[in-house]
């Protein structure tokens, strides 16, 4: 059967001052009408029954995920000690799902991606399931045809493709890291690369044969808590294990390493919301080059981003590609140009002892 594991434990700094620690970019509304994660789940419906959807995410954040998705079961968000990366995250999930299900397939998603339309989306998803079922020890990932030669994604290089079908898919030939601009422009070129999306089908127990493979330590702290399910120490054995373990992202414990990986050339719109950039992609502009989600009256103002709560008015004067965020009681002023510094921004904000405002 197939289940459907949500990965939510991101920080969303890039989101600051919106995107905080009690309620990070996932768990915003940043398009209107639903937020990051109910949007994920909503994906899911008609393609995965409510009972066979999990949610991984930061202890910390689980009572807040359960309150915006409540048609979920009990048990299922779960919430990690600590961070450790994709590949803890994934293994912890797919003993989870195996529990009673040993022949589980199991399609993992971040919760923090737009995707359209649903039809495709699932439509993908179940050629995915199909090219497993086909191949039992097949890793299948979802590639993005890439419009741009961009740094901030992983890339996968396809191979030869595969059977004939209505979705276009290929062996994959290896995955690259982010590249250089000059490299990325160079993929792009040659037309056999996609964006990484981090999407996922494959069989629980092929993902966890991988992982006592290549990352046999992991592998044991997992075993030990998986042990552990059900008893009256597992919380403190959950801890104490997971905390053991060196976080690690999946494509560098095993998409690297994978023999029979598949690539689907996804059919569906895609974007990774990864900054507040990408709400001028999303929401579109206005005649002045203006993407706004505020209270705003603005005079000489061009290809701004500004956003902010109903009751607050945010008034612009000459000025030109900049981010305003307004909050009640912290607001981001930024050039364009200058957003990929904002962790630092973070960063310091720490340093100066003002956390409440994180």
């Amino acid at each position: 059967m197939l289940h459907a594991v949500i990965m939510a434990g991101g920080a969303g700094t890039r989101f600051w001052p919106e995107s905080r620690a009690a309620l990070p970019k996932q768990l915003l509304d940043l398009l209107g009408g639903r937020t990051m994660i109910q949007a994920t789940f909503d994906r899911l419906a008609g393609l995965v029954p409510r009972e066979r959807v999990s949610i991984i995410t930061a202890d910390v954040l689980v009572d807040a995920v359960a309150a915006q998705l409540p048609q979920l079961p009990a048990g299922a968000v779960v919430g990690e000690p600590c961070k450790r990366d994709t590949a803890p995250c994934i293994g912890l999930a797919a003993h989870l799902v195996s529990r009673d299900d040993p022949d589980a397939v199991m399609a993992v998603l971040p919760a923090d991606h737009v995707i359209g339309p649903t039809e495709k989306f699932q439509a993908a998803m179940r050629h995915a399931v199909a090219l497993v079922e086909e191949s039992p020890g097949r890793i299948v990932t979802f590639g993005i045809r890439p419009t741009y030669p961009a740094e901030s994604f992983g890339y996968i290089e396809r191979a030869e493709p595969l059977a004939a079908s209505g979705i276009p898919s290929y062996r994959v030939a290896r995955f690259r890291e982010k590249p250089r601009a000059e490299v990325a422009a160079e993929y792009v070129a040659t037309g056999r690369f996609y964006w990484n999306s981090g999407i996922f089908v494959w069989r629980a127990a092929t993902i966890l044969a991988a992982l006592a493979e290549h990352q046999p330590q992991m592998a044991a702290h997992l075993e030990t808590i998986a042990s552990a399910f059900g008893r009256d120490d597992f919380a403190e054995v959950f801890a104490a294990e997971f905390a053991a373990i060196r976080g690690v992202s999946i494509d560098y414990a095993v998409m690297e390493h994978a023999r029979d990986v598949a690539v689907v050339e996804a059919p569906y719109e895609w974007d990774d919301v990864g900054s507040w950039q990408a709400l001028a992609r999303l929401r579109g502009a206005d005649a002045e080059g203006n993407t706004v989600s505020a209270r705003h009256v603005g005079l000489d103002t061009h290809g701004c981003i500004i956003r902010g709560t109903p009751d607050h008015l945010v008034a612009t004067l000459g000025i030109d590609d900049c981010i305003i965020v307004q909050t009640p009681d912290a607001t981001l002023v930024a050039h364009r140009s200058r957003e990929e510094s904002l962790r630092e921004l973070v960063k310091l904000i720490q340093h100066r002892g003002w956390g409440q405002h994180l």
